[in-house]
This record gives structure tokens, C-alpha cells and sequence, in this order.
């Protein structure tokens, strides 16, 4: 509450623009009563400026949009946008006064907010003869590789899941365990 205005400020992850839109229309829909109902995204990694969005709903240009796109971009997240719902209390707070509340009122949400790095994975799979599996135990932690199957037969084949930028490491040390032999191919893309 400040000067009698109450402020409610909505955050939710988005991965494209068009999740930010159905959640900024979500929060128009849950709180048509308001007086504004500002917002302000960035969809992808953290400080992107590729797909960024913002609105003041009726404030004064440049007090509420803005002041909460800098906050997402300065935060260190990505992949978020913010809705600050505004009930207006009967005096006008000034543009230096809304600044601070919205930037604020993202801020504080922002404060709380628990949050995960997120890796960019892939998933690999690879042969090695037997001679070779206690070397690839010991090597796939180094790697933050885990492993999500594994097969025994004529080779032990390995499928795990890795860091992106792992992924030539692995297949180098595949390669040099198995002299070029261990049929090491990426099986697909993960998050």
C-alpha cells in the first residue's frame, strides 16, 4: 500500500512471447476491476533485449513499463514476465512516486522468488568395450554426465545426459578410450 494505491505484483516464467501475452491477458481477466495493469517481460536467457515487452496501461509514459523491464533485465533471471496490478487509493503518487512503485514492486516479488539455473543439456550415446567401463565411470561425473541407460552385450553401450558444452569433451574421450571405435553420436537436444 502506498498513499492509499495498493500494488500486487504477479510474476510467472515464460519461454515465448506468446506465453507472456496469454499470461499478461490471464492477469488482465483476474483483475479487470484495476485501475492499471502493468507489464513488463524478458523471454530468454538473463539481460536479453531479442524479445523484450513492456506497458504503462494508461500510467504516465515511462512510469511503470519501463522502470519493471529494468528490473527483469538487471536481475539476473530470464525467461519471466511481471504484472503490477494497481487499485488506485486517491492521490496521485508523481511520476518519480509510481517509478518507484512498480520498479519497487518487482523488486520485492523478485526478492522472494525462488530460482534454478538452468543448463542447456543433450543427450549422447556411446559403445566402449568392457576393458573401458570403470574409465567411463570415472569420467562422467567429471563431465556432469548422468547416466540414463545403459546396455550390455557384445559392447556396453552408455546413454547419458549432458551439458551442451560438454558434449565434445565426452566425445573426445570416447574416441580416445576406444580408438575411434565407440560409435559416440548425439541422440537429441534437452533444456
Amino acid at each position: 500500500m502506498i498513499d492509499r494505491s495498493r500494488f500486487i505484483c504477479t510474476v510467472e516464467r515464460v519461454q515465448s512471447v506468446e506465453e507472456a501475452q496469454a499470461f499478461i491477458r490471464a492477469m488482465n481477466t483476474e483483475f479487470a476491476d484495476a485501475t492499471h495493469n502493468c507489464w513488463a517481460y524478458v523471454v530468454g536467457a538473463p539481460g536479453s533485449t531479442d524479445r523484450i515487452g513492456m506497458s504503462d496501461d494508461g500510467e504516465p509514459h515511462g512510469t511503470a513499463g519501463r522502470p519493471m523491464l529494468t528490473v527483469l533485465q538487471h536481475c539476473g533471471i530470464g525467461e519471466i514476465a511481471a504484472v503490477v496490478t494497481r487499485y488506485y487509493g486517491g492521490t496521485k503518487l508523481g511520476t518519480g512516486g509510481l517509478v518507484k512503485a512498480y520498479g519497487g514492486a518487482v523488486q520485492e516479488v523478485l526478492a522472494s522468488l525462488p530460482v534454478a539455473e538452468r543448463v542447456d543439456t543433450v543427450t549422447a550415446t556411446f559403445e566402449v568395450g568392457y576393458a573401458h567401463i570403470g574409465a567411463v565411470q570415472q569420467l562422467l561425473p567429471t563431465l556432469e554426465a548422468e547416466v540414463q541407460a545403459q546396455d550390455f552385450a557384445a559392447l556396453a553401450t552408455f546413454t547419458v545426459q549432458l551439458p551442451r558444452s560438454e558434449a565434445a569433451a565426452l566425445e573426445e574421450a570416447v574416441g580416445n578410450l576406444t580408438r575411434g571405435s565407440g560409435n559416440f553420436r548425439l541422440v537429441d537436444s534437452g533444456a
